[in-house]
């Protein structure tokens, strides 16, 4: 996670928001229809609009992605799951052990 945005990722503010939103689309992936794990930003989180509730904490900037659909959205490939690679359930890239 990029050092600026884990304070948002643990307030109170973004974990509410988060579980609203996967249960508003009963939990499933918006682009497979799997088991969503992530909420994903559409507009990239950056210092410039980490303050901005309108990109951090609005529905409408907000996706629900399996972990496959979110790897491949950020990696262009879902084949690094298959490598070890993963992501938590802030977004972070959890890599293999090595």
């Amino acid at each position: 996670m990029k050092e600026f945005a884990e304070k948002f990722y643990s307030s109170k503010a973004w974990r509410r928001c988060r579980k609203n939103y996967l249960t508003k689309v009963f939990g499933l992936c918006e682009r497979c229809g799997e088991i969503a794990k992530v909420a994903h930003h559409r507009i990239v989180l950056t210092p410039q609009n980490i303050n901005d509730m309108d990109v951090t904490l609005s529905h409408d900037n907000l996706e629900a992605l399996c972990q496959e659909c979110h790897n491949h959205e950020h990696h262009g490939t879902a084949e690094r799951v298959d490598l070890g690679y993963a992501f938590d359930a802030a977004g972070n890239i959890i890599y293999p052990p090595s």
